[in-house]
Formats: structure tokens, sequence, C-alpha cells
């Protein structure tokens, strides 16, 4: 008889078949004397950690449950025999089996062995290898459960660390870099684990990426946790500066045979994603995993903490990837309930204001738009009260975001940039300070006030050289083409091919940079259209042009460009409702337009509501990057259509 709980709850006979243990009640039963290691458990003590709200006939249930294990545990014990594996002892049960034969003691024994001698590195990779996934994975609600794993998660982590250290003073080296890197990627929070990477890089003749390793870990604990290094670090880091003499392994043979341990395809995948000169991929890639991993600990806080400590200024309303957004609106979603709504407001504040961030892709539904938005405010109320200028400046962040429920609002968001600026001024948050002035260049080119959004860019850019925010001189080069585009329609001003070369030349900066595929996609090609709409002129017809997310709203004049009406009336009937995001005004002008042309007067007057807010203000130009021209234009052109007789 083997019992497993390093994953799912299973029994396994001696020739490796199953045993039907029953239902999930009857698994916890067992799980529950398994974690007991051979103590007795009370009935008292099973029936409340089985029943949150115990049932009138528990005991009954519980002795149920029992007997069908027992049956389950020795099927061939004769009647009226005494049991031998699960047992009455005074007041409850519990389990008599060897310990080699349940997989968790197994492994605490293993990781004890290897505590005291090295000689039991062996039997300890063993037994990490027989992890399946969470302790008591298919246990779920159950509070001793969670303690459980919480505790052996820790001890598991511990048995990766003492794995690699016992493998590293053997003389191992750059084959453990790869693990380790994915170790510390999963539980960046880990001190040790830092400093066995760095040792493994350094082993590996990788003094300089041992170094920056040793940087990052500096970085990130003081940044995101507010802690310092430990001693072992700044030790660590002194003797690598020095050359690392002492780093070397003593002179041993004893582990020459040691084979390094199984890697999942998972891992596999990883050790591709961390190769190169770099140990580490950086914390956008890795955020999820650091999520995740925070979770499995079972400490709500530190989940929280976790969540909170990616506090990067985000510019755009539409997400780079919305798949990894959802999924951690849902983790910083699981945590708050956690927290319940009485937690404690500094824990509280950031996961909710991760919701209102995160939850930014276009396909949301009215319902998560709506808790996007409560989300953002329940955090700027609570940043307000804790009075922390960090907090209050993300929070804002997400306020701005969620700042695209209908047209019209680039005053709004003008007050957001203003008070990010100010307090990223006068509490030296230099990143916040760039997302402020970004978002002020933003609300001033959507009003039209070009000189104040020049100003602005000149400013962000001066911040970026400090701060090395490449990104930032990459989006005013496309403002200026935008104020290009604005001018080409001025007497003496530049041409239309002038403006079309200054985005020309914006794209190719952007295409350049590794981030923000969300703002990237069709953004070209609406610039070029926008060129043409300032001048009269019909849609781009190039086929080699990408429309990205934008194709449903500019087919139609695509269409209408190479005089295939009918079908283009068939595209405009197909167009959807434009999402709130930046280029909402720009999307619905372009539907305006659209059934102008076409006569259509229930949807021209559909768009010339929506517009009727952003009258005063010019259209695609929230985004500072490119314009279609005034929308009081396309507002015209949709009230002359609609109320057409």
């Amino acid at each position: 008889m083997r019992i497993d709980v390093l994953g799912a709850v299973r029994a396994l006979h001696d020739d490796g078949t199953p045993v039907d243990l029953g239902g999930p009640r009857h698994r916890e039963v067992l799980a529950r004397l398994v974690a007991a290691g051979g103590r007795m458990v009370t009935t008292d003590t099973l029936v409340a950690d089985l029943w949150a709200e115990p049932p009138v006939r528990a005991v009954g249930a519980l002795r149920t449950f029992v007997a069908a294990l027992r049956r389950a545990l020795e099927p061939g014990r004769p009647p009226r025999t005494p049991p031998r594996i699960l047992v009455t002892e005074g007041p409850g049960y519990a389990l008599h089996l060897p310990r080699d034969t349940v997989d968790v003691h197994r492994f605490e024994d293993a990781l004890d062995r290897a505590r005291r001698t090295p000689d039991a590195l062996t039997d300890l990779d063993e037994a990490l290898a027989a992890w399946r996934g969470p302790a008591y994975a298919d246990v779920t609600g159950s509070l001793w459960a969670q303690r459980e794993r919480t505790r052996l998660e820790e001890l598991r982590l511990e048995g990766v660390e003492l794995r690699a250290r016992l493998l590293l003073d053997s003389g191992a080296g750059a084959e453990l870099v790869a693990e380790l890197g994915t170790h510390v990627t999963e539980h960046p929070w880990r001190e040790p684990a830092w400093g066995l990477l760095a040792r493994a890089l350094h082993r590996a003749g990788r003094q300089a990426d041992a170094l920056a390793t040793l940087r990052r870990a500096r970085s990130m604990l003081a940044d995101q946790l507010g802690l310092d290094p430990g001693v072992d670090l700044r030790h660590l880091e002194t003797e690598i500066l020095r050359g690392g003499a002492t780093l070397q392994p003593p002179p041993s043979v004893w582990t020459a045979g040691v084979r390094l341990g199984p890697r999942t395809t998972v891992e596999l995948a990883r050790t591709l994603a961390l190769a190169g000169g770099d140990a580490l991929v950086h914390s956008r890639r890795d955020r999820l995993a650091a999520v995740q991993a925070a979770e499995r600990t079972g400490d709500t806080a530190l989940t929280a903490r976790i969540i909170g400590a990616y506090d990067v200024p985000a510019l755009w309303s539409r997400a780079d990837d919305p798949e990894q957004s959802r999924a951690v609106v849902a983790a910083a979603e699981r945590t708050l309930t956690a927290l319940g709504t009485d937690g404690p407001a500094a824990l509280r504040a950031r996961p909710l204001a991760t919701v209102a961030v995160e939850s930014r892709s276009a396909d949301l539904s009215a319902a998560e738009q709506a808790r996007a938005g409560e989300a953002a405010r329940e955090a700027e109320a609570l940043a307000r009260e804790l009075g922390d200028p960090a907090l209050l400046a993300f929070v804002l962040n997400g306020v701005f975001l969620q700042s695209f429920t209908r047209p019209g609002l680039a005053p709004v968001r003008d007050v957001i940039g203003s008070e990010i600026v100010d307090l990223a001024t006068r509490h030296e948050l230099p990143d916040f300070a760039v997302l402020g002035r970004l978002i002020r260049l933003q609300s001033a080119s959507a009003l039209g006030d070009l000189a104040s959004a020049a100003a602005h860019a000149e400013a962000a850019e001066q911040l970026a050289v400090s701060t090395e925010a490449s990104l930032v001189p990459v989006l005013t080069g496309w403002f200026r083409a935008r104020a290009t585009a604005a001018h080409s329609t001025e007497p003496g001003g530049p041409t239309a091919a002038t403006a079309a070369a200054q985005y020309r030349a914006a794209e190719n900066a952007l295409a350049e940079t590794a981030g923000m595929p969300g703002l990237h996609r069709g953004l070209f090609a609406l610039a070029l259209l926008g060129v043409r709409l300032l001048h009269g002129r019909p849609a781009p017809t190039d086929p080699a042009l990408d429309w990205g997310p934008y194709h449903p709203w500019t087919r139609p004049l695509v269409l209408l460009a190479r005089d295939r009406v009918e079908e283009a009336r068939t595209a405009l009937s197909m167009t959807p409702e434009p999402p709130p995001d930046h280029m909402q005004e720009a999307l619905w002008c372009l539907t305006a337009h659209t059934a102008a042309r076409l006569d259509e007067r229930p949807l021209a007057a559909r768009a010339a509501t929506a517009l009727h807010a952003a009258r005063d203000e010019h259209a695609g130009a929230a985004s500072g990057l490119l314009t279609l021209g005034p929308v009081a234009r396309f507002l015209a052109e949709a009230e002359r259509c609609a109320n057409r007789e």
C-alpha cells in the first residue's frame, strides 16, 4: 500500500493499481490523517475540519467514511478482524503506515537527511521529483489543508534550494543556471534563490551576469517589498567583485555521478526564455508566474504585495497582452475576496488599482467595465485616506485608464494628469512624472492645444533621459507627426507628403521597440487615413497596409475608395460600436463620415449623439499620436445626414 498527497490525494496497491477511495469526503478524511503523521486525530477535530457548519449527523457520517476507507485500504481483511492501517485510538482515529509508504513523509525525511549530510542528495532528488502538484491539491476550501499546503510548499522550496547548494558545493555550475533562473522567476522574494543563481552564473564564468542578478535582487527587495538585502547577498557580491576565489568548491568527487533531475515541458520552455547573456527576463513577462507562486503559498498578504508590486505606469487603454491581463485581474479579485471588504486598506488599494489598470481590453463585457471603474474609484478613496503619494500616483493611473467610458472626456483626463505631475514632482516619483506629462500631452492634443502639448512633450523627453524611458521619444515623435499633419492644412504649411513621411519615420521607430503591441498594430494606416481625410481625399487602398484592430471601421471607407458602394454599405452595417479607448472619438467619426456618404440616417444619428460631448475635441488626437481633424466637422456631417428630409 502506498499513499500520495503531493498532488491530488491517491492510494496505490503494491502492483501500482489505484485504490478506489470513494468520494471527496473519504479522500479528505484519509488526507487529514496523513497530515497528522501517525498521531491520533479526535472525532471532534475531524468533524470540525470536514465541515464549516457540521450537519446534525456529522459523527455518523464520519464513521461511514472511516468504514469505507478501511474496506478500501485492507480489502482482504477477514470479518471482525481489527484493522491494521486506519485504526481507532481513544476518542479518534490514526493512520498506521510505514513512513516510506507515504510520499510526504518520504520527502520530509529525505530533506532532513540532506540537511545533515550531502550524501543524501540522491534521495532528496527523488523526493522532489515525486511532487505532482500542490500538496492535497484536490482538498479545497479546508483551512487545515491550506495550512499544510503552505507549510509543505515552504519545505519544497527549501529542498530545491538545498539541492542546488549541495550541487554547487560539489562543483556544478552552468547546468544549474536555467533551473535556478526559473526558480527565481517564480519566487522572486526568496533571497537564498538569488544568491544561488548568482553563484551558478559565477561558476559558469558569467561574472557580469552574476553581479547584474544581485543588483536586480537588491532592486526587487527594496523597490517592491521595502527590504534591504541580507548579509549573505551582500557578502556574496563582495566575494564576486574580489574574484570569487572562496566560491570555488572544495576538492571532492563524491557527487560526480549525481543527476540533475527531470525537467518538465514547462521548465524546458522557460529555459529557452532564459537563454542568453542575461540570467533573467524582466518583470513584465514573469509577472504572472510570480503572482501565481505567491498564491500557492496561501499567504494572502504576500500575494497582495506581489500583485501591487508591479506598479509600472500604463498609458494606453488597449492591453498589450489581454490574456495575461485577465489572469492578473482574476488573481487580484481572488486576493481581494480573501482580504475581505474590511481588510487592511494598504493591502486592498493596490490590487484594486491593478484591477483598474489591467481591465482595459477592448473585449471586456459591460459588467467587467463597470467593475473596473468601481475598483478605480474604491482604490482612489483608499489611497487618499492613507495619504501615500506613491500609492495615489499608481491609483490615479488606474483612474486615468478608466476615464474613456465615453467620448469627450479630455478635460477630465487633463485634471488627472495634472495631479499626477504634481504628486510626482513633490514626492520625487520620476516614472509617474513622465506618465503625467504624457497624459497632459494627450489631453492637450485632444483639445487642439498644440502649443501646450508640445511643452508637455519636451518636459517628458527631459524626464526620460534620467529615467531611461526609451519609449518616450518614440511617442513624442508620433505627436510631432500629428502636429505636422494638422499644420499641413494651413496656408504655407507643410505638405501632406511631409506629414506622411514623418508618420513613416515614427512608425519605424515604434516598430524597433519590443513593447506595446496593443498600441502598434494599425496605427500607421489610421494615421495615413487621417492625413487623407484632412485634405479631402479618399482612404488609402494599398493592400499591404495593416489596419489592425481598426479594420471594421476603416473597411467601408476603403471599399468606397474602390467604388464598391454596396459592399461598403454592407461593411458599414456590420461595424461595431467603438470600444471605450483612446481611439473611440476617431472611430465614431469614421462611422459618422461613412454613414453621411452612404446616406445611412439612423447610423448617422447614433454617431452624432455619441460625438456631441466631444464636439470641441479633435478626432484621434486623444492618443497624442494622430488626428483625423476636428470632431465638429464629422459631427456636422452626421447631423446634416440625420436631419435630411
